[in-house]
């Protein structure tokens, strides 16, 4: 199961004089990511580098920042995905002190920074939604609107006509109840004018 964060963590490591400030936090998508990376580098102007590594989307991206390729932004995704996280950017600055600490030293410090912001965190399930399209009678409008949080379930979208045509965010694990529930309640009248449209979205509990 796939597990985003109720809030960013930090982190701070002194290695042989080198400075490496640690963040893992929530964002929404790579272009997200992006505009975060370049917070960070107009906030640490004095830093040597700005290495990152991303879980969104179902997508994966990592950057040295020059440093030697392998040694920071692949360690730090692999922190990543061995806590199963998802929806989260990985920070690390680095202010350079003067002592090489080598490949495998490197590989450990941008590790280390990143688990070790991460040991405190807290972690919170990722709910896959999937939305629902259906047109109902008027009768059933306030029904169905008492009935949704039941099933964890919010009404994007009502507009009226004939009949009223909502939209429905629900979790997947309850879509078939809520369909279910919505058919034997409507005896025939609940028309769905396609299967259901999953997005591609995540909410944090």
């Amino acid at each position: 199961m796939p597990y985003s964060l109720s809030a960013p963590v930090h982190s701070e490591l002194i290695i042989k004089k080198s400075r490496f400030i640690g963040c893992v936090e929530t964002v929404t998508d790579r272009s997200a990511a992006l505009a975060r990376v370049a917070e960070l580098r107009a906030e640490h102007t004095g830093a040597t580098h700005v290495c990152w590594a991303l879980m969104a989307g179902g997508h994966s991206a990592a950057n040295d920042d020059g440093e030697p390729g392998g040694t920071a932004g692949r360690p730090m995704l692999e922190v990543l995905r061995h806590q199963e996280l998802e929806g989260v950017l990985a920070t690390v600055v680095r202010y350079y002190g003067g002592t090489p600490l080598g490949a495998g030293g490197l590989v450990r410090a941008y590790t280390d920074s990143v688990a070790q912001a991460l040991l405190h965190a807290k972690k919170a399930p990722v709910i896959r939604h999937a939305t629902l399209h259906c047109e109902l009678p008027y009768a059933l409008e306030g029904w169905l609107r008492r009935e949704l949080p039941a099933h964890g379930a919010l009404l994007l979208e009502a507009r009226h006509g004939d009949g009223v045509s909502v939209a429905i965010q629900v979790p997947q694990t309850q879509a078939t109840a809520l369909i279910a529930r919505l058919n034997d309640i409507g005896q025939g009248r609940v028309i769905w004018p396609g299967q259901a449209q999953h997005s591609n979205s995540s909410d944090r509990t």
